[in-house]
């Protein structure tokens, strides 16, 4: 198989990159080259922004593939673009959604492919919409042979998924667990959510391409363990070896209080109760099996980030409006206590 991939080196994209060219496939990357030296060797590098369309075009000119995965996507206007430069050129164009644009708040906390796409709550969730829509309005109209990838909450080792953090990830909530600091958790920290290894993702993703019925269609990838936010925050307190000192808030107030997306990410998203149906991608990829526990990928991620310095990127900003956050909450409960 003969793949072009937009993108490549991110953190759903990476081990998807690694199992093509373990499987000797054809393997082209088009992007602009910052992170190409992590990769195995074996890819074909085509360096460029495609952003650039003209750029682009003459990059692959010469060239025509069984399948174009776009990772790097997020306003329809990307996508358009992408029409431009591949219609013709390709047997089938997996674009990357987001289980965000499942409906929010959700009807029924089991969610499947037919789930209405609806999110008031959050921009990025809309605008991927918008690229659905209009890829599959290409795909009706013209026969654009595009297949629509929904990954929920997809991580690797060198992310720890955790539901409150600053702009510069993970890594403050980390040290604030080991400095025994309030930890915020949105809600009563009980609601279910998926967390979904980036390996698992791969299998899924890999079985989808070049897959002539998922031509046409949308399908979700996610593993099918479900956790509490709670249980998540204690197996990363475990791999660092503490007790994690939880504080619970409403995400509707932290939304409030913060100058982060958390009307996004958190009303639109994290704060729901979801549990995802795999039956249509298992249906479509028969042998796909998600095997990573969270509890298990959890800990490999607390130990990447542990052993590698370049990971620990303090968020001092993040940490005193944690701090204002809890003595806020502190009052609040003195005040009505009297």
């Amino acid at each position: 198989m003969k793949a072009l991939f937009i993108g490549g080196t991110g953190t759903i994209s990476t081990e998807i990159t690694k199992l093509l060219l373990a499987q000797g496939h054809d393997l082209y990357l088009l992007n602009r080259g910052s992170r190409n030296a992590e990769l195995p060797e074996g890819a074909h590098l085509l360096q460029g922004d495609i952003n650039d369309e003209a750029e682009a075009a003459k990059l692959i000119a010469d060239l025509e593939f069984d399948v174009v995965a776009q990772f790097i996507a997020f306003v329809p206007a990307q996508v358009e673009r992408d029409y431009r430069l591949f219609k013709g050129k390709t047997k089938q164009y997996l674009f990357i959604s987001s289980a965000s644009a499942y409906q929010s708040p959700p009807a029924d906390y089991r969610i499947t492919e037919s789930t209405p796409l609806a999110n008031p709550y959050w921009e990025y969730s809309r605008n991927k919409i918008a690229c659905e829509e209009y890829l599959m309005q290409r795909y009706r109209e013209d026969g654009f042979p595009v297949t629509i990838v929904r990954p929920s909450h997809t991580y690797s080792e060198r992310s720890v998924p955790v539901g409150v953090h600053g702009s510069k990830g993970p890594w403050q909530v980390l040290k604030r667990m080991q400095e025994g600091k309030p930890v915020l958790v949105h809600g009563d920290g009980t609601s279910l959510w998926t967390v979904t290894h980036s390996r698992d993702f791969a299998k899924g993703f890999v079985g989808l391409m070049g897959n002539i019925h998922a031509i046409g269609d949308a399908v979700h990838i996610t593993s099918d363990e479900s956790v509490t936010w709670n249980q998540i925050h204690e197996i990363v307190a475990s791999a660092l070896g503490v007790k994690p000192n939880l504080l619970h808030a409403p995400s509707a107030f932290l939304d409030a209080c913060s100058g982060e997306d958390y009307r996004g990410s958190l009303l639109g998203d994290k704060a729901n109760t979801v549990v995802f149906d795999n039956s249509k991608l298992k249906r479509l990829v028969p042998e796909f099996v998600a095997t990573t526990r969270a509890d298990q990928g959890l800990r490999e991620a607390v130990a990447y980030m542990l052993s590698h310095s370049e990971a620990q990127q303090e968020d001092p900003e993040f940490d005193a409006w944690s701090d204002k956050v809890a003595a806020a909450l502190e009052r609040a409960v003195a005040e009505i206590k009297g």
